[in-house]
């Protein structure tokens, strides 16, 4: 049976790890959202999020998309090739409804499967 929890194992919580996906990532952005992706030695996906205040000026803002972030991470755990993802919001984002957020991370997360495939092909 497939266990969809979020456990401290599926985040990314040091600073180290961040600089890791940050040195030579797999990029997949939109006017909305960036997401940056990079192997990991693991066998499963790590999520860490790098939301700016000055891009969301709002706790509460911030919070609604890290939770729908975690909440796709949870659900798509297992779909997803062992990468540590970072998670990055712009401005524009604060547009969009919970549903269209689902969507966009599922077209990255798509994007960056496919690049995490085909390592020749250029990032978009």
């Amino acid at each position: 049976m497939v266990k969809l929890t979020f456990t401290r194992e599926l985040r990314l919580l040091t600073p180290s790890s961040f600089t890791f996906v940050f040195q030579d990532p797999l990029r997949s952005g939109s006017p909305y959202i960036t997401l940056l992706a990079r192997f990991n030695n693991l066998t499963h996906p790590r999520v860490g999020f790098a939301i700016a205040k000055k891009q969301i000026k709002h706790a509460h803002e911030r919070n609604r998309i890290k939770r729908l972030v975690r909440e796709y991470f949870r659900l798509h755990q297992h779909e997803l090739p062992p990468l540590d993802y970072v998670v990055m919001a712009r401005t524009a984002v604060l547009e969009l409804s919970n549903q269209q957020i689902i969507e966009l991370l599922d077209k990255l997360c798509n994007r960056i499967k496919r690049m995490a495939q085909n390592p020749s092909a250029p990032s978009a």
